[in-house]
């Protein structure tokens, strides 16, 4: 009897092309009445185009659940690592610290 699976358990399986991931820095949010779009976009400095790398499709309520797990997680992190800046806090340099973009 033991070696059953719980009946709320669920096998989730990654194939390795997903499990490499994929690097986005912007991500674009957009909903209707039924749907929440998320597109997640590589953006490279002195690059004038970038291309989406992934769209994820939840509906109201998964998007919901995925902002408070998302917030959970964060504020896990900040325990253990400390207090992650914001964006506004940090100067970014347009160019990234690298040399700017020439046709």
């Amino acid at each position: 009897m033991s070696d059953q699976q719980p009946q709320n358990q669920i096998n989730i399986e990654i194939s390795e092309e997903v499990a490499e991931g994929a690097y986005a820095n912007l991500a674009i949010i957009t909903h209707s009445h039924a749907e929440f779009v998320i597109d997640f976009v590589n953006v490279m400095p002195g690059t004038p185009k970038s291309k989406v790398k992934s769209r994820i499709i939840f509906t109201p309520m998964h998007a919901k659940r995925f902002m408070k797990a998302l917030q959970e997680n964060v504020m896990r992190y900040e325990d253990a690592h400390g207090t992650i800046k914001d964006l506004e806090q940090i100067e970014i340099p347009l160019n990234f610290g690298g040399p700017t973009a020439q046709a």
